[in-house]
């Protein structure tokens, strides 16, 4: 059974997207009630090396909207933290399918990060990686846009919100 504290969001190497997005949805719980309040946020990758730092232009990217994710190093997505997660947020299909390949019996609750949006809004985020830092900052909006979705269906499944059935 999951350890419905943790919500882990993937990307490719755990060094870009997922740290962003990650601190984005951590610091948008803590404007919510119990329990979202108190939900953990973790980051992973599917194809990541441990204890890499987050890119540079991810840190400056989150850093002009006052959140620091300068202390983050990479991990990937074991089996034992896939089996913790409440949901697991991927940044595109690849991703979705290699959390599907490698952990198939432990990943009942995966999505797309901007999977909650309306239609029409482009369900996948493109990997900044090795681009300017405005490139960084448009991925890093593409993900504030899509945190207010994915905490609206949080607040309709985490067990013990108001909205939860």
């Amino acid at each position: 059974m999951p350890d419905e504290k943790v919500i882990t969001v993937v990307c490719t190497a755990n060094i870009c997207r997922s740290p962003m997005a990650a601190a984005l949805l951590q610091h948008a719980l803590k404007a919510e009630d119990e329990p979202l309040k108190s939900l953990k946020v973790v980051s992973a990758g599917v194809s990541a090396y441990s204890g890499e730092p987050a890119s540079v232009n991810s840190v400056r990217a989150l850093k002009s909207v006052g959140l620091d994710i300068s202390d983050h190093r990479s991990q990937g997505l074991s089996p034992s933290l896939a089996d913790r997660s409440f949901a697991i947020f991927g940044m595109t299909q690849s991703h979705l399918m290699m959390i599907d390949l490698q952990h198939e019996e432990h990943t009942p609750h995966v999505y797309l990060l901007r999977q909650f949006m309306p239609d029409g809004s482009g369900f996948e985020i493109p990997d900044p990686f090795g681009q300017d830092l405005a490139a960084y900052e448009s991925t890093r909006d593409s993900m504030v846009e899509a945190i207010p979705s994915v905490v609206d269906w949080l607040k309709k499944n985490y067990p013990g919100t108001k909205d939860s059935a």
